[in-house]
């Protein structure tokens, strides 16, 4: 997942409806650099002088008792930064950030895409960030309606995580442990986001994390094992004005290499900046550059209740590592759609990854944004 800077007509309004401060200008903010000085596990937690945070987690999961329930699920925290000094307003509304989790269930046996949000100032009975070395990362109340909370913990090894919403029928409760060791996306965790230096996240990733735990879809829990992967970025700075979108391919290889692509589109829909990251069976880095690979589009999918055109089928070749992937959706529709931002919408899919005999060569997840005449992106709250 990358920064956008699309919603800015919501700005004023969410400043309004959740009664924040007056926001300080982009200089107060620290921006991402390529000399970032590490330090984990404290760096899983908030870093409360960027604007933008997020952590993020999609994953393949079957059910212990009966392997013909297959589940893809998406699980992620945002976190707005409304202003980075002192509070402006004495007042128990007064916050730092906004809170925004979204949270999906792909049930790939029923054919069906349940989706569910969160949005919430971060104050003592909402929602909140832990401070290292807190167990607790993320939380937040439930939507309206469920007596619960959404949860991010850090257990040690990797991580643990809630969520439930009753009105949706959906809740899971997992725990993850690193497969493999953390990677960095770009050196030293320095992701370029376009031609300036400027346009940049920090930004790091478990590609392959061990997962088990409970799955409820409808009244009906399933225990559930798998694999999921997790991103991890925080930056401050906006993308330039004529990218209006990305896909992004995190994949999975039954050889034990994992592929990151993301590609941001410009106005006309075409190609603007682009990078990736091959990591080895053995976890070694490989970082590319767009001449490396080459992505084209076999079919397109068109969403009945937003009328956005998504790709939905795409061929990716890496001539120098031999690879020819077809990556093809699990299920059509598993677009995301808000009901607290109207404009919000975007597509966020398990995908199985086939060779050119058609044998299967491992999974993954995609995410399409930007696609719509009026869409906003997953990170609306920049």
């Amino acid at each position: 997942m990358i920064f956008s800077n699309r919603a800015r007509r919501i700005t004023l309004l969410l400043s309004l409806l959740f009664l924040a401060p007056v926001l300080s200008s982009q200089l107060d903010w620290q921006e991402a650099r390529p000399d970032y000085s590490w330090s984990f596990p404290q760096d899983h937690w908030a870093h409360s002088g960027y604007k933008t945070e997020w952590w993020y987690f999609t994953g393949h999961l079957i059910s212990r008792e009966n392997p013909q329930r297959r589940f893809g699920y998406q699980f992620t925290f945002f976190r707005k930064g409304l202003r980075p000094g002192p509070l402006a307003l004495e007042s128990q509304w007064a916050s730092h950030n906004l809170i925004m989790g979204h949270a999906a269930i792909t049930d790939l046996a029923g054919g069906r895409h349940l989706f569910s949000e969160i949005l919430y100032r971060e104050v003592s009975f909402l929602g909140g960030f832990g401070t290292y070395p807190e167990s607790r990362i993320v939380w937040s109340r439930a939507p309206a309606g469920t007596d619960s909370t959404w949860e991010l913990h850090w257990n040690g090894d990797g991580f643990d995580f809630q969520m439930g919403d009753r009105a949706r029928g959906m809740a899971f409760q997992l725990s993850t442990r690193p497969l493999k060791p953390l990677v960095f996306q770009g050196p030293n965790g320095y992701s370029r986001k376009g031609e300036s230096s400027s346009a940049a996240s920090q930004y790091y990733s478990f590609t392959r994390l061990g997962t088990q735990g409970s799955l409820s879809i409808d009244g009906e829990t399933f225990q559930v094992e798998g694999e999921s992967w997790m991103d991890k970025e925080f930056g401050s700075n906006q993308l330039a004005e004529n990218q209006v979108g990305w896909d992004w391919l995190s994949l999975q290889l039954e050889d034990g290499r994992e592929l990151m692509i993301y590609q941001l589109r410009d106005s006309t829909g075409a190609t603007d900046f682009a990078q990736g990251t091959l990591v080895s069976e053995s976890g070694e880095v490989r970082y590319l550059e767009p001449e490396d690979w080459e992505i084209q589009v076999v079919e397109h999918w068109k969403s009945p209740e937003t009328g956005a055109r998504y790709p939905s089928r795409w061929m990716v070749r890496l001539a120098q590592e031999n690879l020819e992937l077809e990556i093809i959706p699990q299920l059509a529709d598993q677009e995301n759609r808000s009901q607290i931002l109207a404009d919000l919408y975007y597509w966020e899919g398990a995908v199985a990854i086939l060779g050119s005999s058609g044998e299967r060569l491992g999974r993954g997840y995609v995410e399409l944004t930007g696609y719509g005449s009026k869409n906003l992106l997953p990170s609306a709250l920049n």
